[in-house]
């Protein structure tokens, strides 16, 4: 049993569940925030091999202990659970060792740079009958959450068609730091530093929406991927921009409805804005988020005839964080899960072979 927060209320009494964040970088202190949101977790230590960013980490999210390399944690082992916030490449190798030292894994997304390798960490959590969840953190968007129950409970009738897209605009405008000098930026769009391009960074994310809402898995899927010049040379220092700037998927689903993915940097107007709309045969639902707020609305029943549109109330629901907590503290099996994570790598991997034989045709 879970309480609303989902941390778990049937072991409110239990001390908090001992969080270590592996990588210090802007995203892992989200996962800090989130964790000291929790009554029932604790974040005790912090690891990156940068010694600077670390000490500013521990400083500004008031952490104990702060250690430059996971096997340094590790023999320490003062914890429960850990949050995996490295770079995409190292995800696989270090969650293995999380997990086989027997702690709880919550990882960012992608698992891996290929369905293999997070296929191995997804068999490995089974194994081990460990807690672990991949962050697919706008699942818990009340839009989307709404939305996916509607279709599962049929109020749009049969899934016909989807449309759902990623679009953001950092490669144009510097709202979030300039990428071309900023590290935390300048890796993403360099595959030799670890990146999968749009396509792993945020494509996963509306995949995995796409696939959700609309109550259905990808049976066959085409993809087009595109990297396009910034600079001149498509070099700045060591870092050779070659990742994927935009993609395009078209799909058919198991429950037998097609559609597009689409996903990319270069949306003017965009910051960090996502959509999903699901069209069955008996109405249709369009949900949002935009600037920082969501939307859902629904034409089904009688408003399909006149083609109008309302405003839905939506759930709140657990986040990410908030679920990996209450599995560990005793409460429901978190989803999204490893072996979703898995799943969707490998239609990643399709998705860039569906691009490199195009590639190979046409050359």
């Amino acid at each position: 049993m879970t309480d609303a927060s989902g941390t778990g209320s049937a072991t409110a009494g239990a001390p908090p569940v001992r969080v270590l964040i592996l990588g210090a970088g802007d995203w892992a202190g989200q996962h800090a925030r989130e964790y000291a949101a929790m009554p029932g977790a604790r974040v005790v230590a912090a690891v990156d091999n940068r010694p600077v960013t670390l000490a500013a980490y521990l400083v500004e999210h008031g952490i104990e202990r702060g250690f430059a390399s996971l096997d340094e944690a590790l023999a320490w082992g003062g914890f429960d659970a850990a949050s995996n916030v490295t770079p995409d490449a190292v995800h696989h190798a270090t969650t293995l060792a999380l997990l086989d030292a027997g702690k709880h894994v919550l990882c960012e997304k992608p698992l891996a740079p290929e369905h293999a390798l997070a296929r191995e960490m997804a068999e490995a959590a089974t194994a081990a009958g460990l807690v672990n969840a991949v962050n697919l953190r706008y699942r818990a968007i009340p839009a989307f959450a709404t939305a996916q129950a509607m279709v599962a409970v049929g109020d749009i009738g049969a899934v016909r068609h989807v449309e759902a897209a990623y679009l953001q605009s950092w490669l144009m405008q510097p709202a979030w730091g300039d990428w071309r000098t900023d590290p935390t930026w300048l890796w993403r769009v360099s595959t030799a530093h670890g990146s999968t391009g749009v396509l792993g960074d945020v494509g996963i994310h509306i995949l995995d929406l796409a696939a959700f809402v609309a109550g259905g898995d990808p049976v066959e899927l085409s993809c087009r991927l595109k990297t396009f010049g910034k600079v001149a040379g498509d070099r700045i220092g060591e870092y050779v921009l070659d990742a994927n700037d935009s993609a395009v998927m078209h799909l058919e689903f198991d429950n037998g409805a097609i559609g597009t993915v689409t996903a990319t940097r270069f949306a003017a107007g965009h910051h960090n804005d996502l959509y999903v709309r699901v069209y069955g045969d008996l109405g249709g639902l369009e949900a949002g988020y935009e600037n920082q707020a969501w939307r859902l609305r629904a034409c089904v029943g009688e408003d399909a005839l006149t083609a109008t549109w309302r405003e839905v109330p939506a759930i709140a629901v657990p986040n990410v964080w908030e679920r990996f907590i209450g599995a560990i503290r005793g409460g429901p099996v978190v989803q999204p899960d490893f072996a979703r994570g898995a799943a969707l790598q490998r239609w990643l991997d399709d998705a860039v072979d569906s691009d490199r034989r195009r590639g190979t045709r046409e050359g």
